[in-house]
């Protein structure tokens, strides 16, 4: 674990992690701050922050598997000491990092009596298993387990459908999200106009990201949401302004007031 003194800056915007630690290969903390900030800026940063770190970052998943020995997703196998359904259910938590566009598929392909885990995932070189001791199942029997996967690269959560079943494969809820939880809170200091504010954001990933790699790649996912409002509508509302130079519009005296 690392930890540093926070110190403030009374100068220009800066940002710095102040706590870092790895509890586990599937669970990575960040502590970070950003200061100084008027009074109001914290909390728009910090919903911002948040949300964009819970909801615009992709990450992947298995989103389908396929075996011909398995009848329905309810079903038990001889040789096999869980259930299809609990197969499914620990193949749906295996965390993987990858730089994929879109879908690939991965197999599993091992023999008993012994255990599965997500080192028996046979991938491409693009798809990393992030904790490879993850179990999916106990063979009991000398029989082989062979199971079809689909990998995919998304964000959000995908929710599978009764009717989403074909050709002896399964879809499997998809949890995209490398971000497990944000928080965010505001220290305030100073009197009067002279009032600051410091930003402590607080994250935790699953291990597929860093949380210094997931509050970057949330920052760039949020300047591309704002980017539009650089671009198209200034070059309109001048274009307008040209053509009726007699009156000032309310919008663009504000806009030229403010620059």
């Amino acid at each position: 674990m690392v930890r540093e003194k926070v110190t403030v800056s009374t100068r220009t915007l800066q940002w710095k992690c102040v706590e870092s630690r790895v509890d586990n290969k599937r669970l990575c903390y960040g502590r970070f701050i950003l200061s100084p900030l008027i009074k109001g800026q914290a909390d728009t940063i910090g919903i911002a922050m948040r949300r964009a770190l819970l909801g615009e970052i992709e990450g992947t998943c298995i989103t389908r598997a396929k075996s011909e020995k398995i009848p329905h997703e309810y079903s038990t196998i001889v040789g096999i000491q869980e259930s299809v359904h609990e197969i499914l259910m620990n193949l749906k938590e295996i965390v993987l990092r990858s730089n994929l566009y879109g879908t690939c598929g991965a197999f599993i392909c091992a023999r008993g009596p012994g255990y599965v885990t997500a080192q028996d995932i046979i991938s491409p070189p693009s798809v990393e298993i992030v904790d490879n001791t993850q179990h999916i199942a106990r063979l009991t029997e000398p029989i082989d387990l062979c199971i079809g996967l689909q990998i995919e690269r998304n964000r959000g959560y995908s929710i599978k459908r009764p009717n989403n079943f074909q050709d002896g494969s399964y879809p499997l809820d998809a949890v995209f999200m490398p971000v497990r939880n944000a928080n965010h809170s505001i220290h305030s200091y100073g009197n009067g106009n002279e009032r600051q504010e410091i930003l402590f954001l607080e994250i935790w990933t699953n291990g597929s990201l860093t949380p210094k790699e997931a509050l970057h790649e949330a920052s760039r996912n949020l300047i591309d949401l704002f980017i539009p409002f650089l671009h198209a509508e200034e070059e309109t509302l001048h274009l307008e302004y040209n053509r009726h130079k007699g009156t000032l519009p309310p919008l663009l005296f504000m806009i030229d007031w403010l620059n």
